[in-house]
């Protein structure tokens, strides 16, 4: 059960529009399990009414200009990915032009065999056995089995969409039952449309928790994220925006304390990659958008979401396997993973007077949109494959460990803490 001091400060509760759609569904959890339904309360976002006059004008003109700065962000995206999957091409085409002048300069007349000389022996038996032995096999740890590599070949423009990914991303954790962790809390998931976010917002809803997300342009994923939230009985609203921007950090905040009457957990999760060759290669528009997404949002969002946070509350920033031993190929991506990790231990110990935890997970590969969005085809496929477990995580693998993370129940004496999910000590 969540601490009294959270559930004293409001009664959680579910619209009747959200009980009558998880009604439709038979108001069954993901696990089996029959959700718990909550009573319809002044705090239910459907039944609030809306603002009159100058604030409703206001607050409809602010979610359009947090929208459009999400489309812009997006567009921006996909410009810095086009620059940077042509300059990956030309590189690589020119990496191959230069191995192959280097191959034929080297070149030396073939030596005649002697007489006297044979074939070459084939390699010992054992040889072979250890040659073949030396591949990685996936490796299945969990209550159910889950998708291996080769995956299938396929590339997306950023910033990605998971109903568009082969195979569906498994984030529904079916085997996972709740039990009141998190009963009458608040959370708000940044990157909640898809992947990790979703598969958060998610596990928080079965634990009790009403949740807002925010992302930046897939409106079919948030809807899909919104949808399964309350179908666990919670309730949750999705606000597209751009975490870059300070002000829609502000806003979406406001909006989370305003739909249900508080905020005590932040999930800061939004992120940009994009792979480059070289560090020349990276432009500053791209370093740009790495470092204000990555690093800058996640101050954003921790600074707007502060004033409304009381003791029990917890921040949880997504880290990186990348923070710990770097990526030749994400060079702005990893810096940003290692300023999250000192950001989270930093900050850990600023408000530990308050009683607010501050801590990362930090996971290994794990298949959401952000790789297909950035990666070729060709190396989608084998996404994952030598990772320690031989495979890349499913989102519903990482998502209990923000859940222990959350709770005051579970994690009320850890803070400052970097949690690595990589499948193994070398990620």
């Amino acid at each position: 059960m969540a601490s009294k001091s959270v559930t004293s400060r409001r009664t959680a509760s579910t619209s009747a529009g959200a009980r009558a759609a998880a009604g439709n569904s038979g108001n069954a959890t993901a696990d089996g399990s029959k959700s718990k339904a909550k009573p319809a309360g002044a705090g239910a976002e459907r039944a609030t009414p809306a603002p009159a006059g100058k604030d409703a004008v206001a607050k409809r003109t602010g979610a359009r200009a947090a929208a459009s700065s999400g489309e812009r962000g997006a567009e921006r995206q996909r410009t810095i990915q086009k620059q940077a999957n042509t300059r990956n091409a030309n590189k690589g085409t020119q990496q191959q032009a230069s191995k192959q002048a280097s191959k034929a300069a080297g070149k030396q007349p073939a030596k005649q065999p002697s007489k006297s000389s044979s074939k070459p022996a084939s390699k010992p038996a054992s040889k072979q056995a250890s040659s073949s032995k030396a591949k990685k096999q996936p490796v299945q740890a969990g209550p159910r089995r889950q998708p291996e590599n080769p995956l299938p070949q396929q590339h997306q423009r950023k910033p990605g969409h998971e109903h568009k990914l082969t195979p569906q991303p498994r984030f529904l954790a079916p085997d996972y039952a709740g039990s009141g962790k998190l009963d009458g809390m608040v959370a708000l998931v940044t990157g909640g449309d898809s992947g990790i976010g979703r598969a958060v917002a998610v596990l928080f809803a079965r634990e009790g928790a009403d949740v807002a997300i925010t992302y930046l342009s897939e409106d079919r994923d948030a809807q899909e994220t919104q949808d399964c939230v309350e179908r666990e009985g919670g309730r949750c609203i999705a606000i597209a925006g751009d975490v870059k921007d300070p002000a829609f950090c502000e806003q979406v905040v406001q909006q989370t304390v305003d739909a249900f009457g508080g905020l005590d957990v932040l999930v800061n999760n939004a992120a940009f990659q994009q792979h480059s060759k070289s560090l020349e290669d990276i432009t500053e528009q791209h370093l740009q958008e790495t470092l204000q997404t990555n690093i800058g949002g996640y101050f954003h969002m921790a600074r707007a979401a502060l004033p409304h946070m009381t003791e029990g509350g917890s921040i949880i920033n997504t880290g990186s396997e990348t923070a710990l031993f770097g990526s030749k190929s994400l060079l702005d991506y990893s810096a940003t993973k290692g300023a999250i990790h000192a950001f989270t231990k930093s900050l850990a110990s600023n408000l530990l007077e308050r009683g607010i935890r501050v801590n990362a997970v930090a996971p290994g590969p794990v298949w959401t949109p952000l790789n297909p969005a950035d990666s070729p085809p060709e190396k989608v496929a084998k996404f994952g494959q030598d990772s320690d477990m031989g495979r890349p995580a499913q989102p519903e693998e990482l998502s209990p460990a923000y859940v222990f993370l959350a709770s005051p129940v579970c994690a009320s004496y850890v803070n400052g803490v970097v949690l690595p999910v990589m499948g193994g000590p070398r990620g």
